[in-house]
């Protein structure tokens, strides 16, 4: 599994475009750096991060929305999401905060059962909805905790989605990742709140 992770990012350039996903072009290009900068800063920049989600669900929203969208549309509609969640996020916070945890609480729960659940194609709207309002109630409750972890794992779930790696070498990167954020971002909040002498 590790040698497998290993080679694909050892390979020539030109092969490594070649296991981005379907969305190609610069959808993958535009996610590896939202999500890098997620990853690491998405507590101090909240409306990056909520346009981040924005986009992260217009990506996965256009293929349901349409028959085969072109990469170009794909985008424009990641884009259009991106920016109504900085609208939000600048402009009606706490709506924002509710909303950023709905989406990214639902996304994960809807992963978490994909994952360790053999079938739940008929329950996923129940699933997104009861991860959306956890993590809408998580967000708001504990706003910079919250916020610092479901920024990580939209961060990490922006840079691996791109890849087509085997599922094992998907869920580990990921996993580092999300570790990396969160020790990251927490340090970065505890220097933050450290008292000037």
């Amino acid at each position: 599994m590790i040698t497998q992770i290993l080679q694909t990012w050892a390979d020539t350039p030109s092969d490594i475009w070649s296991k981005f996903g379907a969305g190609g072009g610069s959808i993958p290009i535009v996610s590896l750096l939202l999500g890098f900068i997620i990853l690491f800063l998405g507590r101090r920049i909240f409306w990056l991060c909520v346009a981040a989600i924005g986009f992260a669900a217009g990506v996965e929203l256009a293929p349901h929305l349409m028959h085969e969208p072109t990469p170009l549309l794909q985008l424009s509609i990641a884009l259009v999401l991106g920016f109504i969640g900085a609208l939000l996020a600048t402009f009606l916070q706490k709506i924002a905060i509710a909303v950023a945890g709905f989406a990214a609480g639902g996304k994960l729960a809807v992963a978490l059962a994909g994952a360790f659940a053999a079938s739940s194609s008929g329950n996923e709207w129940i699933i997104f909805i009861i991860g959306g309002v956890v993590g809408s109630i998580l967000l708001l409750a504990l706003f910079d905790w919250a916020l610092i972890f479901l920024s990580a794992v939209v961060g990490a779930h922006l840079i691996v989605s791109p890849f087509n790696l085997p599922a094992e070498g998907h869920a580990l990167i990921f996993v580092v990742l999300v570790v990396i954020g969160v020790l990251v971002q927490a340090g970065a909040l505890r220097r933050a709140r450290k008292p000037v002498a």
